[in-house]
């Protein structure tokens, strides 16, 4: 009775060291390799819990095998854009200024069902209000309303017209320029580095973040 209790113990404290490794967000927030890291680890602590013929290393080595595996994961996902994106996908833009892009709903197999229950759940019963919808990669469904359909705020109040920004494009992360986002908005290096001088920023590497609106408005945070 007092091994269960030990093992017990000993492999719910290091089940509770990996989950806080995976950062503090609810299982429907997962990344997919974060939650198939849960389900082996969880998987792999019942086995010692149940028989107790097998040696609790034989446990615990798997586990910290798999947490180990996630730390490099999640430090080349930070170094590398094409390695994130490989691992946790990109998001997918399932309406595009009022239009619902039918090919990305099939290429995701989500389908109007799904659409509409996803927009019920954020107070959204009009689809022609939406103008942008984005399929999260990790199958949240974030909406942006028109801008004379949002909740009036105390900014907005003040203004008689409210301006369209539109979905704001990242170009540069972590220091690092994404190039595809850069000619999806018919841009070139010459424009950048242009609106880079006029901000008084010395060069790209020097950002942690760039974004650019449908405006051309640039938002920017520069590296601590």
């Amino acid at each position: 009775m007092l091994t269960a209790l030990i093992r017990t113990i000993i492999l719910y404290f290091l089940i509770m060291a990996g989950l806080r490794l995976m950062g503090k967000r609810q299982i429907g927030e997962l990344e997919p390799s974060e939650l198939v890291l849960a389900l082996l680890i969880s998987d792999l602590a019942a086995v010692p819990m149940q028989d107790f013929g097998i040696p609790l290393i034989n446990g615990v080595l798997p586990i910290l095998t798999l947490l180990s595996l996630s730390m490099i994961i999640s430090v080349l996902n930070l170094k590398s854009i094409r390695f994130r994106d490989l691992i946790c996908g990109s998001p997918t833009v399932i309406i595009q200024e009022g239009h619902v892009l039918q090919n990305e709903m099939r290429r995701t197999r989500f389908t109007v069902d799904e659409l509409i229950e996803e927009l019920r759940q954020q107070g959204v019963v009009d689809l022609a209000t939406v103008q942008y919808a984005i399929l999260e990669t990790n199958g949240k469904l974030s909406v942006l309303l028109y801008p004379e359909y949002q909740p009036l705020t105390p900014k907005s109040a003040q203004n008689h017209k409210v301006d369209d920004t539109g979905l704001p494009t990242v170009l540069i992360s972590d220091g690092r320029l994404l190039e595809r986002n850069l000619h999806r908005l018919h841009l070139d290096h010459t424009w950048l580095q242009r609106r880079l001088e006029e901000n008084n920023i010395p060069s790209i590497q020097s950002l942690f973040l760039l974004t650019v609106d449908k405006q051309h408005q640039l938002y920017f945070l520069k590296k601590e």
